[in-house]
């Protein structure tokens, strides 16, 4: 796949917070019962206790725990990604895909299957209606697909009350990705509505804040369109995750990628910021497409290329990180009060000085 700004979800099972099994469903969300999609693709433990909890008229979902924690097979359709400040939260698939599709950097939800569709609402129900069932503390939940964000602001808001309603625990967030125009659509007072609800983060991929890169990569945003959705979403309330991707103009294009970033950032003050290294897991033919010879940029180039930007951010408190398995110098740190921290550490990657992460370390 090409980049994956988040960490991609492969455990058959996940425990306790994440709460979910990955099932392949072959029901697309359909109306066969979920019970069909997951018994015959797992045996049950031997040292399980099961519980058949009532799902739609006529339809049960068997429910087990083995070794004390709770599995719930939840219909996920895969593959399914979250962010890495999500490793605990537990994943709602509210849609499949994304909205978008077109960027040229991007494979994540281009396998068969994937095309975007919002989850039926008596879907989305039912599984919260399950998880609400266990009684477990979910202090987070994280809405995917690849932009939530798209949906319209009433089925956004049905969501949440149902979050609401069936999930009992001290709830702290409610997250999802976020593109620029899924914001164009939604008026302040809609978005302020949203954060009320309990929709509190989104993470934005800006990825540049330069048009001609944008222009490239077939973001369909510019710079003005991704100023304007970070200005909206921090008026009503709603922190702003930024994603900007370091590489992804290659060297012609390397200054003025960053260059201009730093003037969307600076604008627009986000509450957090981080940076990921473009990668092409399963080659670049697509993104060549778009950009002909375009050429990755050395390590010592990518360190170069965050000096540009670090040195050229004047935020107030943005709490900034480069901790994603794409980076090979992780930072960390609230800009702009550790500025001159970060550069330093950056010279001394330059200079063969800091320990890098590895590249066996950086597979996604």
């Amino acid at each position: 796949m090409g980049l994956m700004r988040g960490n991609l979800l492969t455990a058959p099972l996940l425990l306790l917070l994440l709460l979910g099994s990955l099932v392949p469903s072959n029901a697309f969300w359909s109306a066969s019962p979920l019970v069909s999609t997951f018994l015959p693709q797992r045996s049950i433990p031997p040292a399980s206790t099961c519980q058949s909890i009532p799902t739609r008229p006529g339809s049960s979902l068997l429910l087990c725990s083995t070794g004390g924690w709770p599995v719930a097979p939840l219909d996920y359709i895969e593959p399914l990604f979250r962010p890495p400040a999500e490793h605990s939260s537990f994943i709602l698939q509210v849609t499949n895909g994304c909205s978008w599709n077109k960027c040229s950097f991007c494979d994540m939800y281009t396998a068969d299957g994937k095309e975007f569709r919002p989850k039926p609402l008596e879907f989305i129900e039912e599984e919260l209606r399950i998880i609400g069932s266990l009684d477990l503390p979910v202090k987070r939940i994280f809405l995917a697909d690849g932009d939530a964000m798209t949906l319209p602001t009433k089925r956004l808001k049905d969501i949440l009350s149902l979050i609401q309603k069936h999930v009992k625990s001290r709830l702290q967030r409610v997250s999802c990705y976020c593109l620029p125009r899924n914001v164009a659509g939604k008026t302040v007072e809609e978005l302020r509505e949203l954060r009320g609800m309990g929709l509190s983060l989104v993470y934005v991929g800006c990825e540049s804040g330069d048009d001609e890169v944008l222009e490239r990569i077939i973001k369909g945003e510019t710079y003005d369109s991704s100023l304007g959705a970070l200005l909206k979403l921090g008026e009503a309330g709603i922190k702003r995750s930024v994603m900007i991707l370091n590489g992804l103009g290659g060297p012609e294009l390397s200054e003025q990628h960053m260059v201009n970033t730093a003037r969307l950032m600076n604008a627009a003050q986000p509450e957090l910021l981080s940076t990921l290294v473009v990668s092409f897991p399963l080659g670049t033919d697509r993104f060549e497409a778009t950009s002909p010879g375009f050429r990755m940029l050395t390590q010592r180039e990518l360190f170069s290329e965050m000096e540009v930007l670090i040195s050229h951010l004047s935020l107030d408190k943005t709490i900034f990180r480069s901790d994603h398995a794409s980076n090979y110098l992780p930072l960390k740190g609230v800009l702009s009060r550790d500025t001159d921290k970060m550069l330093s550490q950056l010279r001394d990657a330059k200079e063969g000085r800091a320990p890098l992460r590895p590249e066996w370390a950086r597979g996604l």
